[in-house]
């Protein structure tokens, strides 16, 4: 995760819920949203190092960092449990838990993944020798989780994943914030029977299955002329984004399918109260926290059948699921979706649903238990 500075609304709601529910200082290192390393405090300290271009080139990076910046957090601001967001950047973490516990410092390690953070990797950039990187993953890994106090997941699918790899840890499963009050309260224009929108929601990245996507759009698009697509995200991968906009091109969708840069919570809430449905048609995920959030705003939603999708996506009650990949499906299913669906009911499903599923007072709660859990278990 980069932050801003200053920080988004929900994000600096989440760390202002976090430090002041809980009474803690909370110290965020990460990847600063550019080449220029920064710290400021917005009710938690960040300390951010540069982002550089190249995945390999930011890992060494964080692996050179962490040892040093956050033993200095643990010897001169007291830091007593650590928290490393997927088992990759878990292994500098846990080398210096070790380094620490060396000196004479007790500190707990909480190491969490929001995905299958093996194929997640290779199918997200294109990288030379992928052989060579999942084999590293798989090691640094093993180091990391196997020398964590407590692990913890966002889906039953990433706790199965973390339990094959250290089966004896305590783990907790919850799902990532989200700013549910602002999606909860976004107003919508239209009955979503009356929208004529398609919106996907993410990063430009090959695993998300966009291209597919763009393909099942086009084979419906004659039948329901009506239909527009907009496409929402960070170009990750510019490659494929370049791709995606020959593609559209390519079909003549110029005028019926727009790309709009990463947005503000805000808005993005209001484009989806705006829309029929949130498509998300991914080769992987964890719990894809934008499936929630469309929910919470009534809106019905189309994903792909794999890792924690199917644990929020009750199929044919608040949205449907397809096969990964199968661009027939989708296709049939936007059918559906612009035919005889019952999209309103399905807007009420997904709402009662997201609204039973997340609160942020139960995120608070559950990373509250976590960091007790996590120091009990790394006291003698």
């Amino acid at each position: 995760m980069r932050y801003t500075r200053p920080l988004q609304p929900g994000q600096a709601r989440k760390w202002q819920r976090l430090t002041e529910d809980l009474d803690v200082d909370i110290y965020v290192a990460s990847f600063a949203p550019g080449l220029r390393p920064q710290c400021f405090r917005e009710h938690a300290r960040f300390i951010q190092w540069p982002a550089l271009p190249f995945a390999p080139l930011r890992w060494l990076t964080a692996w050179l960092l962490v040892p040093p910046v956050v033993l200095w957090l643990i010897f001169a601001r007291r830091v007593e449990v650590l928290i490393a967001h997927d088992p990759v950047i878990g292994a500098a973490a846990a080398l210096t838990k070790g380094l620490a516990r060396l000196a004479g410092r007790r500190v707990a390690l909480v190491v969490e993944t929001r995905g299958d953070f093996q194929r997640g990797f290779v199918e997200q950039r294109r990288m030379p020798f992928p052989g060579f990187w999942l084999r590293l993953i798989d090691r640094l890994a093993r180091y990391s989780l196997n020398r964590a106090d407590v692990l913890r997941a966002v889906s039953a699918s990433s706790a199965g994943q973390l339990r094959e790899f250290a089966p004896e840890k305590p783990l907790r499963q919850f799902m990532s914030w989200t700013d549910a009050n602002l999606f909860q309260g976004t107003e919508a224009q239209r009955a979503v029977s009356q929208r004529q929108e398609l919106l996907y929601a993410g990063v430009l990245i090959p695993r998300k299955g966009i291209r597919e996507l763009i393909e099942a759009f086009a084979r419906v698009a004659d039948v329901v002329p009506q239909m527009q697509l907009r496409i929402v995200g960070q170009a990750a991968n510019r490659d494929y984004a370049a791709g995606l906009r020959r593609q559209v091109s390519d079909l003549g969708l110029e005028s019926r399918v727009t790309f709009v840069p990463t947005l503000p919570q805000a808005e993005l809430a209001s484009l989806m109260a705006q829309a029929r449905l949130l498509v998300l048609p991914s080769f992987s995920e964890g719990l894809p926290k934008v499936l929630i959030e469309a929910m919470l705003c009534g809106t019905p939603v189309l994903a792909s059948a794999v890792d924690g999708i199917p644990e929020i996506v009750e199929d044919g009650v608040c949205g449907w699921l397809v096969p990964p990949g199968d661009v027939n499906a989708l296709a049939d299913k936007l059918l559906h979706a612009f035919g005889d669906a019952d999209v309103e009911r399905m807007g009420e499903n997904a709402r009662e649903f997201a609204t039973r599923f997340f609160s942020g007072e139960t995120y608070v709660k559950h990373y509250g238990d976590l960091f007790a859990l996590a120091w009990n278990e790394a006291r003698p």
